[in-house]
């Protein structure tokens, strides 16, 4: 009998292991289509001849997407399940990534960038939705290693543009590349994602009524991931036109910024269950701060990588902390939660980069990233008025 139940519990561990490994690689997958589009904005941003405004005011289509099919994403995940969406949203996605070079305008390239954000946002809500259900089948904190596997696409997305750039690839087989790739990986683990019963149990409660702690919640992930977007589509702009650093190097502070996220972010568990999770944000809003205030004052090479680093490792956690904190409400069921939380945080995403290009050129692009830093304070302000945070 003991011998027996050994086998079945070892072969229950086996299959959540590889839930969990499915589960991050699509996290993966959609990291790096994403971290690939921007990887080559400064190239795509020449090409076009667009000014800082221009940029902006481009990138902006990527948050109007993500506007337009908020309601419908969550709809759809919840009438048939993330299982099945997130296999079909993330080959879509790849598909409108390879489509970007192909603009020859700023109108053309907005358009593609809109159904980017489109189908970017559909890919999201499902792999949070998966990324809640596994957390579930272990019964402890994982989500922070999921969005680690999102970060380590970062980053692998930022070095494959680097080489890319250094080899003189051109954007269009840099995606075709990354296309297939990730092809192969939705292949191979799509048979083993959760199966979503909130499909059926929360169809019926899947609505968007204000709350007070989830509006603060997602103000907190609003300003984590406004700062995580600027640097994602600014970074390398910065280090081009601010930092002056040779064509070769201009997605350093990118690449430094990713992979101190990601190592952050597979060690945050450790850290929240340490020091808690209020003074792990505390201390997050401080370094988001610090890193953008040091890039502004000290626009030199070395400098502003270190700097970067520090903003990496300032956003590590706020938004898995932010995202188990709301899966925990009493009174809202956590698909729920987690749709407002996760609307109001990506907003913040979406909405950042734009704001960089306005404000940058009203005065510069040194002024609007220490506009920028301000999100470490107010992040920290709110960290520490929330009592949700004591017992966490």
């Amino acid at each position: 009998m003991d011998s027996s139940t050994n086998t079945q519990n070892n072969g229950v561990y086996r299959n959540k292991q590889r839930i969990r490994l499915a589960v991050s690689l699509f996290y993966f997958g959609q990291g790096l289509a994403f971290a690939s589009w921007a990887s080559r904005i400064p190239v795509i941003k020449s090409q076009l001849h667009l000014t800082e405004a221009q940029l902006g005011t481009v990138l902006l289509a990527l948050p109007i997407g993500q506007l337009l099919t908020m309601p419908v994403s969550g709809k759809l995940v919840s009438k048939y399940g993330s299982h099945r969406i997130m296999p079909i949203a993330a080959a879509v996605y790849l598909m409108v990534l390879c489509s970007i070079p192909f603009a020859s305008n700023a109108w053309q390239l907005g358009g593609t960038l809109l159904l980017f954000g489109i189908v970017g946002n559909i890919c999201n809500i499902s792999v949070n939705t998966q990324g809640v259900l596994a957390e579930r089948l272990y019964k402890k904190s994982i989500m922070s290693s999921f969005h680690g596997s999102w970060s380590i696409a970062g980053f692998t997305g930022a070095l494959i543009g680097l080489i890319s750039l250094n080899i003189d690839l051109s954007t269009q087989t840099h995606f075709y590349i990354v296309m297939g790739l990730m092809l192969i990986n939705i292949f191979l683990n799509r048979a083993y994602l959760v199966q979503d019963i909130s499909s059926t149990t929360e169809k019926k409660s899947f609505s968007f009524k204000p709350d007070r702690l989830l509006i603060s919640l997602g103000v907190i992930g609003f300003c984590s991931m406004a700062t995580e977007g600027a640097m994602f589509d600014w970074s390398g702009v910065y280090f081009h036109d601010i930092v002056h650093a040779p064509e070769k190097w201009t997605t350093l502070g990118y690449a430094s910024f990713m992979i101190m996220m990601a190592l952050g972010r597979f060690v945050g568990d450790a850290v929240i269950s340490r020091i808690g999770r209020k003074r792990t944000l505390q201390i997050s809003g401080i370094l988001m701060f610090a890193g953008m205030i040091t890039a502004v004052m000290f626009p030199q090479l070395i400098l502003c990588t270190l700097a970067f680093m520090l903003v990496g490792l300032g956003v590590a956690c706020n938004i898995p902390s932010v995202y188990s904190v709301a899966g925990t409400h009493k009174t809202i069921s956590s698909g729920v939660a987690l749709a407002m939380v996760s609307s109001v945080s990506y907003l913040g995403f979406l909405m950042g980069p734009p704001l960089i290009g306005y404000i940058a050129e009203v005065f510069s692009l040194r002024h609007s990233f220490g506009v920028f830093a301000c999100f470490g304070l107010l992040m920290f302000g709110l960290t520490s008025r929330l009592a949700v945070f004591n017992d966490k």
